[in-house]
């Protein structure tokens, strides 16, 4: 623990990329093939502490969002880390604020902002020797809601009422915070990627089974007879009281995922992911007007780059599930503003697991949620995926019984092995070099003779 105050000296911003598109694990009706990236972020300090993070992507891209992550990381440099403890919603505008970056609005600048902001929450976790989670729940509400950029929010949300939500919240607050060190927050495992074989998805579903799950999700949307064939097939699988949820990845229109998945009503789903653009703020209430009659939810937000979307979301009830993703939004800010503005509206929190990193992300906000927002853990799932675990982290997450094991280290815990680091650099480390001229030569050879 340091007792001084760091000094942010260098950053390391390193392009990492794991070829599973080999696999086809991560695919859907829209990413066919893709590769789990992400964006490794290291702020170093003279007192040798380093904040880290990730933001995570599916390849092409990911040297984009990296060199937008150093370029906004210069900007910290030199700052001291009490200055963004005395003032974490000052740094957050000051990024989100940027005369010029500002331009570039949502989405990868977004992300690149969130990332420079969590490995700032991640010093400020380490200075203080506690888990990120426990670093939101010990912080007062004050200061909680002083970190938010209330400006286009106030008509969902007013910062009074933030307040008094976190304030009557404190009731009751340690009995929750030890309970769920007992048992996390509900774990439920994306199982049915488009492009495995059902062999595979069994071996998947049988192995997360191993830790308890009971809650699976599979990708829809390619074809509706393939999917009806691919559904009866998991559910004999899964069983009939496991639940299930679907995911579409934005596939369909409208009226599309309307007619589509009232020709799956038979098995049931729990909800329906991403149905449509995730931007359709009057489509995914028209979505879910159609679908509430035969008990299925809407759930979206794992693509959704600003809290103003979130609060329209929210506020108009077009979705019955808030999914949050660590590493879209523009950092810790930005995700405690859609936390509270879900509980204001009753909407569960379901976090977007995922990707490299995600799931190591999620647990520290479904954990806050469920002791100082929601204060419960009635219909909340946390995505988990049990691949790019172990050989990436040095503390990989773990689910034990159903539910998540609550994080005991310090910060969020993105800490790498340096073997994983050095091997899926790209394009230079070891599982990558002489690969991409392999890939274009092929293609090439394939159009010359078509």
């Amino acid at each position: 623990m340091s007792s001084k105050n760091p000094v942010i000296e260098s950053v390391d911003v390193i392009d990492l990329r794991v070829p599973t598109s080999d696999t086809l694990l991560g695919s859907d009706p829209f990413h066919k093939k893709p590769n789990y990236s992400a964006v490794l972020t290291r702020l170093h300090t003279n007192e040798g502490i380093t904040g880290t993070s990730v933001s995570f992507t599916i390849g092409a891209g990911n040297d984009w969002l990296a060199y937008g992550v150093k370029d906004l990381a210069s900007l910290v440099i030199g700052r001291s880390l009490n200055e963004f403890i005395d003032r974490p919603g000052e740094f957050h505008r000051m990024l989100v604020d940027h005369h010029q970056l500002r331009w570039l609005a949502d989405g990868m600048a977004r992300m690149a902002i969130g990332s420079v902001i969590n490995a700032l929450w991640d010093l400020w976790a380490w200075k203080e020797g506690k888990p990120l989670w426990k670093l939101l729940v010990d912080l007062e509400p004050e200061q909680i809601v002083e970190s938010i950029d209330w400006r286009y929010l106030g008509d969902g949300l007013l910062p009074g009422e933030a307040l008094e939500i976190l304030q009557n919240r404190r009731n009751g607050l340690a009995e929750r915070e030890t309970r769920i060190l007992k048992r996390g927050p509900k774990a439920y495992s994306t199982a049915g990627w488009l492009g495995l074989t059902d062999e595979e998805i069994v071996h998947t579903i049988t192995e997360v089974k191993k830790s308890g799950l009971d809650c699976f999700k599979m990708k829809v949307g390619e074809n509706l007879d393939r999917d009806r064939e691919r559904l009866a097939f998991i559910r004999g699988v899964i069983g009939e009281e496991a639940l299930l949820m679907l995911d579409a990845n934005q596939i369909w229109g409208v009226e599309e995922a309307i007619n589509h998945m009232k020709q799956l009503v038979e098995f049931r789903p729990h909800w329906i992911e991403e149905p449509t653009a995730r931007d359709d703020v009057l489509g995914y209430l028209r979505i879910s007007e159609a679908l509430a009659p035969y008990g299925i939810g809407v759930a979206c937000g794992e693509q959704v780059p600003s809290p103003v979307i979130f609060k329209q979301l929210l506020k108009s009830g077009a979705i019955q599930f808030c999914q949050i993703d660590a590493t879209r939004l523009a950092g810790v800010n930005d995700v405690m503003a859609v936390i509270l503005m879900a509980a204001k509206y009753e909407i569960p929190v379901c976090p977007h697991g995922g990707g490299i990193g995600l799931c190591n992300m999620i647990i520290h906000y479904a954990l806050w949620d469920q002791i100082s927002v929601a204060s419960q853990t009635e219909g909340r799932f946390v995505e988990y995926l049990n691949f790019l675990q172990d050989d990436v982290f040095l503390n990989p997450v773990a689910v034990d019984s159903g539910s998540y094991v609550t994080p005991s280290h310090q910060g969020w815990g993105l800490e790498m092995h340096e073997k994983f680091i050095s091997r899926h650099a790209y394009p230079a480390g070891k599982v990558w070099r002489g690969r991409e001229a392999l890939v274009f030569w092929l293609e090439d050879l394939f159009r010359l003779n078509r």
